[in-house]
């Protein structure tokens, strides 16, 4: 008898873990944790422009919006003011210009959730337009890649496609994704004594979480605790694009001393975070008259968005799976 049929094991169904809450309703996300007494709420002002120079941003009428109790710019940032998982190329608030539509400007806290997104639509912003590249080809065009590009090859792949008698050229394109998860990014801080912070987030990577939190908030981060009991769906989404809402809440909790949730609609979601990405591919490919591949030469690029985030990390998945089931001399 094996290790694992003596503890029963193989071959019995398992009931998931929050099965009976899932279906009872039982089941607690961020939204549902019980508020504490004094729970102020966020909201964030968007870039309407992309690759804009942010000529005049005025807050005055959002400072005194009712309910508001404080707005917050990249310049009130006590720790790092660029950040990112792996390059720290992102800054927390628009940087004297803009770089995608829907970009964070600024922050608000205010006493209710209507009142702090009321708010956030009360600021005068004057844009100096730019010229944004806005598909993967003008981006390739103008070659504003994030990262350096990454080459792998074997074997003799140009002498092989001049020699082959049958011969193939294409290309192909595959459109990103939106994805779409049912519960909408969302974080709560809680700040404690000691300058600790916990935050309470819907995300995939509750480390990377408390890095980037660390790092805006300027403190180690040992200081910094994050929580996340059950996610309502990620897909990539929540891998890394859940640091604004984790870093801007622990922000204003800090900035304020009192516990903040930020929750994104539908909308400001879709619109500050990234996306799965397109891609572009050129193919060029020799082969024999019974179908074996021979030769083959790929080129691909990706739409990356205005920053690296984990894109070399997909990019370099698609090179390294290029060969499928194949085995390419």
């Amino acid at each position: 008898m094996s290790a694992i049929d003596a503890r029963g094991v193989a071959g019995r169904d398992i009931t998931h873990e929050s099965a009976v809450q899932h279906v009872d309703g039982s089941a607690l996300y961020t939204d549902d944790v019980t508020e504490p007494q004094g729970m102020l709420y966020g909201a964030v002002g968007l870039a309407e422009q992309a690759d804009a120079r942010i000529v005049t941003l005025d807050l005055s009428d959002v400072r005194t919006a009712p309910g508001v109790v404080a707005v917050m710019t990249l310049d009130d940032v006590p720790g790092k003011r660029r950040i990112g998982p792996v390059i720290d190329d992102e800054p927390l608030f628009a940087d004297q210009r803009t770089d995608y539509v829907g970009q964070p400007l600024f922050a608000v806290v205010a006493d209710s959730v209507e009142r702090a997104r009321s708010a956030v639509r009360q600021a005068q912003v004057v844009y100096e337009p730019g010229n944004p590249a806005l598909t993967l080809a003008q981006g390739v065009a103008r070659e504003l890649a994030v990262l350096p590009e990454a080459r792998l090859s074997r074997g003799e792949v140009d002498q092989l496609l001049e020699q082959s008698p049958l011969r193939h050229e294409g290309e192909l394109y595959c459109g990103g994704q939106e994805q779409f998860y049912l519960e909408g990014q969302i974080a709560c801080a809680f700040p404690g004594e000691d300058r600790e912070m916990h935050v309470l987030c819907s995300t995939q990577h509750p480390t990377e979480m408390q890095t980037l939190v660390a790092a805006v908030l300027g403190q180690a981060a040992h200081t910094v605790h994050v929580t996340c009991r059950r996610m309502g769906g990620g897909f990539g989404g929540k891998e890394t694009q859940s640091w604004p809402f984790a870093c801007i809440a622990a922000l204003l909790a800090r900035h304020t001393g009192k516990p903040v949730k930020l929750r994104a609609d539908r909308v400001d979601d879709i619109l500050i975070t990234g996306k799965r990405h397109d891609f572009r591919t050129w193919y060029d490919v020799a082969y024999t008259q019974d179908g074996q591949i021979t030769a083959l030469r790929f080129e691909h690029q990706l739409g990356c968005g205005y920053s690296a985030d984990l894109s070399g990390a997909v990019a370099d998945r698609q090179i390294f799976h290029s060969d499928n089931a194949y085995y390419l001399d």
